[in-house]
């Protein structure tokens, strides 16, 4: 199994525990993901210290504000890594008023546009104030628009409307540990419509822990909790699951 978006740097204990206790669990790779340039170098560090581990180099759209060319410019040397294997997290987050929607806007289409140049998939967050689907609405149609590379659904958590378009748009959908909470039964349908070949399973540590151990710390090892909620929603064995997430993270991020 694979844990396809984590924080590494937001986690705890040390990462050389936490990738000692995935690789226990069965969780062979990490991509841990940069929220802005005071975090990006150091998830392109632990990408370069530890085997198993790959990077993610993005501004997330909450930290947004102020973002400008030479933040762009930032992102896209550090994307040159052969380390570095998706541009991102990067989107809209419209529940929370932490950056102007006009500047999310603008470091959005500037990461579509690194993520083009440099051949490597964007990795997208998108979260809308309670009863609305502006920021949905919004990025799908920035990303059909823009969109010159794979696209990556991060923690999908749209109902299955959204599921169906992004099927038709060819787009990967990534679930986390919220999918297993009781009250998420519209996620897991969504969840069910995801076509095989563009499934990912993540655990967008150290946040949203799977219901077992809902409350804690999450970390990668607890990818193989939502694994196997997933595989069994689909009607799958967690084995086919395994191989299904396996090879589409491969194809989609190249390692």
């Amino acid at each position: 199994m694979v844990d396809t978006h984590a924080h590494l740097g937001l986690c705890e204990p040390a990462p050389s525990e936490l990738i000692d206790a995935a690789a226990q669990a069965g969780v062979n790779r990490i991509l841990t993901v940069g929220l802005g340039e005071d975090s990006n170098p150091g998830a392109v560090e632990l990408a370069e210290r530890h085997e198993p581990v790959l990077a993610a180099v993005g501004r997330h759209p909450n930290g947004a504000d102020g973002f400008d060319e030479r933040a762009a410019g930032a992102i896209e040397e550090l994307a040159a890594s052969d380390r570095v294997v998706a541009i991102g997290e990067t989107g809209l987050d419209f529940y929370r008023d932490r950056a102007e929607p006009e500047q999310q806007r603008r470091a959005f289409s500037a990461q579509i546009a690194i993520a083009g140049r440099v051949g490597k998939p964007v990795v997208i967050h998108l979260r809308d104030s309670e009863g609305s689907e502006r920021a949905y609405s919004e990025a799908f149609e920035t990303l059909s628009e823009e969109a010159g590379s794979e696209v990556i659904l991060h923690c999908f958590s749209a109902g299955p409307a959204w599921a169906e378009r992004a099927a038709e748009l060819g787009w990967y959908c990534s679930f986390a540990g919220n999918v297993t909470y009781p009250k998420a039964a519209e996620l897991r349908e969504s969840a069910a419509l995801v076509p095989e070949e563009r499934l990912l399973v993540e655990t967008d540590s150290p946040f949203l822990a799977p219901q077992p151990v809902r409350g804690k710390p999450n970390q990668p090892a607890n990818v193989v909790e939502t694994a196997r909620h997933l595989a069994e929603e689909r009607g799958l064995s967690y084995e086919r699951l395994d191989e299904v997430v396996e090879a589409n993270a491969a194809r989609v991020f190249g390692w």
